[in-house]
């Protein structure tokens, strides 16, 4: 029994911290290991309590103490993702398909907040805890699997394309996420500066897929004869059609991005540091100016911007590495 403790211990190790420490040693037992006469009889340390009576003493035990507010917006996460699937597959609202995908959309960025806020809120105050890192994964699962799987499987509701081929077209998203999450969490070690991922994060592929539910009713909007001119109205109408056949064809290498070893930026941690490189300034313009001008309409486009970007990058320098190397003579 003492080797099987000691194995678990040592798969599980704890931080070290004096309140650990105090906890390691339990009631009757010496600093050198050694057990008080009561212990090693059987019977619990009593004390006598100001009236005279007898009192048992129990053994303190490891408790699983909780980061309250880091814990809190974990769960807002997860809170956030089972609303985003309860609203896309719900057939009691009153809603047209298009505005409940609108919800479930701005339900996932929501729960893209609280993803962001939790890890910095636990890093901050010190809190940081295999709990917490596995909740969040939990939560993540939810949120940024499963609730954009939903809606790849809801967008298809024309039947543009086969519904077995969108059902697997959301599976292996879902599947994807879950391998990224449990890489993420072998290979991230406590010495890690969060300053970058490898591979897409899984929030930034599901706010990719939830930018396009929500920039659709904008969309539509350009659609409606006498708004806009007729040619933006003819895009407008062939982009709608088009999307239902892009976006399946989207989820599909978010999923291969996910699991691959492409590097990407920490956008949120680098900004809450204040580290900004000077490429950034013109790209915070872009997408301010972005904003405003199209709206809702380039949340797609600053999300496909990230999504690709680095891939994109990293392919052209290493054609340009291939290019620029001499050719070794025979």
């Amino acid at each position: 029994m003492f080797l099987m403790s000691e194995m678990k211990r040592g798969l599980h190790p704890r931080p070290n911290s004096p309140q650990n420490d105090d906890d390691d040693l339990d009631e009757g037992q010496n600093e050198d290991g050694s057990m008080d006469s009561q212990e090693n009889s059987g019977e619990l340390p009593i004390e006598l309590t100001s009236d005279g009576t007898r009192l048992s003493k129990r053994r303190r035990r490891r408790r699983l103490t909780l980061a309250v507010l880091p814990t809190l917006l974990t769960l807002g996460n997860g809170v956030c993702g089972l609303a985003a699937i309860a609203v896309a597959m719900s057939e009691n609202l009153a809603w047209s398909n298009e505005k409940q995908l609108l919800v479930a959309g701005v339900l996932i960025f929501g729960g893209m907040l609280f993803d962001a806020l939790d890890g910095s809120a636990a890093r901050m105050t010190g809190q940081e805890s295999r709990f917490g890192a596995e909740l969040d994964s939990l939560c993540d699962a939810i949120t940024f699997g499963t609730a954009p799987a939903v809606l790849v499987w809801r967008y298809n509701d024309i039947q543009a394309l086969p519904l077995k081929l969108t059902w697997a077209i959301g599976v292996l998203f879902a599947l994807c996420v879950l391998i990224r999450l449990a890489r993420f969490n072998v290979e991230t070690g406590d010495e890690d500066s969060h300053e970058g991922f490898e591979g897409l994060p899984s929030p930034a592929a599901a706010g990719t897929l939830a930018a396009f539910a929500i920039a659709m009713p904008e969309l539509a909007g350009y659609a409606v004869p006498g708004n806009y001119p007729q040619q933006i109205q003819h895009i407008a109408e062939w982009t709608m059609t088009a999307s239902h056949y892009v976006l399946p064809g989207l989820a599909l290498i978010l999923a291969y991005l996910m699991v691959s070893r492409f590097q990407y930026p920490h956008v949120f941690q680098q900004l809450l540091r204040g580290r900004r490189a000077p490429n950034q300034i013109g790209q915070a313009l872009f997408v301010v100016i972005g904003a405003l001008v199209l709206h809702w309409l380039a949340l797609p486009i600053v999300f496909c911007y990230y999504a690709f970007g680095s891939p994109i990058r990293t392919i052209l320098v290493r054609y340009r590495s291939r290019q620029t190397k001499p050719a070794t003579p025979i």
